[in-house]
């Protein structure tokens, strides 16, 4: 199974330090995505399955450069059944019924996850996309092509893997940045630290007393004579 705590950790970091190598390919991208009548859209999927907006914005960009005739689970069209994994999808009635079947009934069902910190939806993309990426240890292009994070290495087909293709297409968590500068309400779940325990200190060694003399000194010394007497005298 999958070290998926291991994989948030990872994409938490990454996220903090990733940059823009492409910037100028993602601005217009950024502002189609987070327009006023896509984000109604999506939002209203949101309503419906709990996951953000945004997740679904960049999702769909990936899957069919945010064409709303296609589906959000493969980028099949929403109106056939689908032949691409997940097969069998549908038909539906409308990209909002296609994408919420996707988020709910598909693997890695979306709907389900309850980690919507950087990290946890940086990783439920991944797993959206497959985690082909993380198991040979290097980074998603499906997450951060387009940032300094990716360099190089995509599956060009399901199953085949070529370590010197380089993903042309704009990465998630670089369309969230760039999202995240035309629309402030993009946020993110706080996450939450760990209780700090108290540490009770050692207990002071009490003070030598006529009762309790130092260890070493002359009183413990004749402490100790004395009741090696009352030893011998029981």
């Amino acid at each position: 199974m999958p070290d998926l705590a291991s994989l948030r950790a990872r994409n938490a970091v990454r996220w903090q330090n990733a940059k823009l190598t492409r910037g100028s390919e993602f601005g217009p991208v950024a502002a189609r995505l987070a327009s006023s009548a896509a984000k109604a859209r999506y939002q209203a999927i949101e309503a419906k399955t709990g996951v953000p907006w945004f997740f679904i914005a960049v999702a769909h960009q990936r899957e069919s450069s945010q064409d709303w005739t296609r589906s959000l689970a493969q980028g099949d069209p929403w109106n056939k059944t689908s032949t691409h994994v997940p097969k069998g999808r549908g038909p539906f009635v409308s990209f909002e019924d296609a994408a919420v079947d996707a988020l709910t009934n598909c693997a890695p069902y979306a709907a389900r996850n309850t980690d919507w910190t950087v990290g946890g939806l940086l990783t439920m993309l991944e797993q959206y996309n497959g985690l082909g990426y993380f198991n040979r240890g290097i980074p998603s292009p499906y997450i951060w092509s387009g940032t300094d994070q990716y360099l190089k290495g995509k599956y060009i087909a399901d199953g085949k893997f070529d370590p010197n293709v380089v993903d042309k297409q704009l990465g998630c968590a670089g369309l969230i940045l760039a999202m995240m500068q035309v629309d402030a309400s993009i946020r993110f779940e706080a996450v939450e630290m760990p209780a700090v325990v108290a540490v009770k200190p050692p207990p002071t060694p009490s003070a030598p007393s006529p009762i309790n003399p130092a260890r070493g000194s002359i009183g413990a010394l004749i402490a100790g004579f004395v009741s090696s007497i009352f030893k011998r005298a029981a």
